[in-house]
């Protein structure tokens, strides 16, 4: 009963397959094997950009920060909820890489920002001049890290914002999969023709063991990236097995499957935990991380029963002498329906 994060699931079958392949014999590096010319070619039909960019590393982080600096420039904000990744769990990644811009908090509900607060931000940005920070970038997290979903229509909100100030949008999609399933719209809609000019696209919390896209709609920002990759030291010289785990993970849409199926299972243990006793949902559950608050009794009991999750604002010592516990759960593509009925089951006592 593994409800701890998505990021610790193992690989598709598909994926270690693809693997062992890609080892066999020799293949040109740093992306100039032929399995990325492939990837290239699928994410531009997938997203229905024959002009974008693509290109490849191997954490998200590593993909967040090189895409906002190749959008930001030092003396830039970088716009974005107050729990965003980019904020909350990056270690100052996005401001290294930057070399120095600000990342600028907007608040909003269960993750979102609000449209009107980040208007204010960014009708702030520059007002003292050359003494203040000017504008940067807006970026924008889907599914959220309250695990709530934005479709086209308030992706386009926020970045019409972006627009009318002369900023570009970033979107971090470590779980784009998931929102892009919830949202029941294509790739594009959920993104450059919302208005987002550059997509960190996540594989690692979907399956794969660790690649990440950057998606550059506008191709004239892609030999900056490039450099900054490789300065940065994130171009791997192996890096067909990059490609081939984003190759497999594309084939047969198997990105999107492995994203509904951890969807469906977060869906099922959310029921179950609306009905228990004592417990309550702090936010929407669209995509496949729940957020609760459940009896101390009932946690007690999973913890007994081998559960692992994790708990907000405090350690297992501190939720001992509480009487309710709020814990973050998170499914995984392989997540099972015994798994979920077994830790409700738990819970219940």
């Amino acid at each position: 009963m593994y409800f701890a994060s998505d990021n610790t699931s193992p690989a598709p079958p598909q994926v270690m397959a693809a693997l062992a392949r890609a080892n066999e014999g020799y293949a040109m590096g740093y992306g100039a094997e032929a399995a990325m010319a492939d990837v290239r070619a699928r994410l531009r039909e997938v997203f229905e950009a024959p002009e974008a960019e693509v290109h490849l590393v191997a954490t998200g982080t590593a993909a967040n920060a090189l895409a906002l600096a190749s959008y930001c420039p030092p003396w830039g904000s970088v716009f974005c909820h107050r729990i965003a990744h980019i904020e909350e769990d990056e270690c100052g990644a996005p401001e290294f890489y930057t070399g120095g811009a600000k990342l600028v908090v907007v608040e909003g509900d269960h993750g979102r920002m609000d449209p009107e607060a980040l208007a204010r931000a960014v009708g702030q940005a520059g007002k003292r001049g050359v003494h203040s920070v000017q504008g940067g970038i807006v970026s924008i997290t889907n599914a959220t890290e309250a695990g709530a979903v934005l479709d086209p229509a308030a992706v386009a909100e926020l970045t019409a914002i972006a627009r009318a100030a002369g900023l570009p949008s970033h979107m971090d999609g470590a779980r784009f999969a998931n929102a892009l399933v919830a949202a029941g719209c294509s790739p594009a809609e959920l993104t450059w023709k919302a208005g987002v000019d550059v997509l960190s696209l996540g594989g690692t919390k979907n399956g794969l063991l660790g690649a990440e896209a950057v998606i550059l709609f506008d191709p004239a920002k892609s030999w900056e990236f490039q450099l900054r990759r490789k300065r940065g030291g994130h171009l791997f010289s192996k890096h067909r097995y990059l490609s081939a785990q984003m190759a497999a993970w594309l084939e047969d849409d198997l990105w999107r499957a492995l994203a509904r199926d951890a969807n469906a299972a977060a869906a099922r243990l959310a029921a179950g935990l609306e009905a228990l006793p004592g417990a309550r949902l702090l936010h929407p559950v669209q995509a496949n991380m729940i957020f609760a608050e459940l009896p101390a009794g009932a946690h007690a009991r999973a913890r007994a029963a081998g559960a692992q999750y994790y708990l907000m604002g405090g350690g297992a010592a501190e939720a001992e002498d509480a009487e309710h516990v709020r814990a973050r759960l998170v499914t995984s593509w392989c997540t099972v329906a015994d798994e979920v009925d077994g830790l409700l089951a738990a819970l219940r006592g």
